[in-house]
């Protein structure tokens, strides 16, 4: 299987049943729940409502629903939008998500433990045909990286931490270049990206000597030499806990171009108090080292900012301090647009 062709062998393929309610449960930061903030900006038509313990939970800016509710307007999924460190189910979710099964409502995870570990769960949802979908489940037979030059271009987001935009700007740069009638495709990696895309990799439970390889699956050779994958980066290389997924990620991506994502605001990476970020200048010189190592001829394109806790002066400040810094276009995907940014791609020479 190691040697059979890259593009032969299939992604995970995901068929949700909808409307969706988002499972908040009892999670308080809001940093842990990218999936459920990531389904309501990029699917909101989909969404019906969010499930939370209390008001004190987070908010992802949809109604409040109960399970009752959910099951009387016929919601297909319920989407368990918070992944805490570790990726391991709280019990005091069970409660909810087996009464939502009982009543035939599919159960949608991106977490690391499975929905299968549960007995009780697997009971009410084998009597009422209510299905358990794992997200974070990998194709089998994945091959190794073979760092063969592949057709079409790649951009890879990379990060100075978790959580820091790398989704949501792939997923804004796809938006953008296709309104410019260029030729790009999102290229999922994580649970959220998969939900949002319907295909994809996990690329966190591919066993480590797969990783690339598996990088190589999710951006095989493209049918024009013009076509740009947009690949979701997950972790950061200097991040102590989850450096290798994102080595080994960088390294099967062979990314023709990167856009680096930082959030200003956060000081340590997420769950530590002990490692600091690094400096952005820092962090590209970090992945420009292991890019040039498969592709000599990586190169930034721009970075991404999550620049929702400053004021309009603010943000205007430090994007022109970051861009001097740079040399290169700053935006916030979701305030400013990724506009510039595909603007300096189409200024290169690739």
């Amino acid at each position: 299987m190691a040697n059979e062709p890259i593009a032969s062998l299939p992604l995970v393929q995901i068929e949700l049943r909808q409307p969706y309610v988002i499972y908040v449960g009892d999670v308080k930061e809001i940093a842990y729940a990218k999936t459920g903030l990531g389904l309501v900006e990029w699917r909101k038509e989909m969404c019906f409502g969010q499930l939370r313990h209390d008001e004190g939970c987070t908010d992802l800016g949809i109604r409040d629903v109960t399970i009752a509710e959910a099951a009387e307007a016929s919601v297909g999924s319920i989407i368990i939008g918070v992944a805490p460190s570790g990726g391991r189910l709280s019990e005091s979710w069970l409660n909810d998500l087996t009464e939502a099964a009982t009543l035939g409502i599919d159960i949608v995870s991106g977490m690391h433990e499975k929905l299968s570990a549960f007995p009780g769960l697997v009971s009410a949802a084998k009597k009422s045909g209510a299905r358990l979908i794992d997200i974070r489940t990998p194709p089998t037979s994945l091959p190794i990286g073979t760092g063969i030059k592949r057709r079409g271009k790649r951009l890879l987001t990379v990060g100075t931490d978790c959580a820091v935009g790398k989704k949501y700007t792939a997923l804004a740069l796809e938006k953008e270049m296709h309104a410019r009638n260029m030729s790009a495709d999102f290229r999922a990696t994580g649970q959220t990206g998969i939900m949002i895309a319907g295909q994809g990799i996990p690329i966190d439970s591919v066993v480590s000597d797969f990783i690339s390889g598996a990088a190589e699956v999710i951006s095989p050779d493209a049918s024009s030499d013009d076509h740009w994958d947009l690949i979701e980066g997950q972790g950061a290389l200097t991040n102590p806990s989850y450096a290798g997924v994102s080595l080994g990620l960088l390294h099967g991506s062979q990314p023709d171009a990167l856009v680096l994502c930082h959030d200003p605001h956060r000081k340590y990476h997420l769950g530590s108090t002990t490692y600091g970020l690094v400096s952005i200048a820092e962090a590209i010189d970090t992945n420009l080292i292991m890019a040039r190592r498969v592709n000599p001829s990586a190169r930034f394109v721009g970075v991404a900012i999550n620049s929702s806790a400053m004021t309009k002066d603010e943000r205007t400040s430090f994007f022109q301090q970051c861009s001097d810094e740079t040399g290169l276009p700053v935006v916030d995907p979701l305030l400013t647009g990724t506009g510039p940014i595909v603007d300096h791609i189409l200024s290169q020479s690739w």
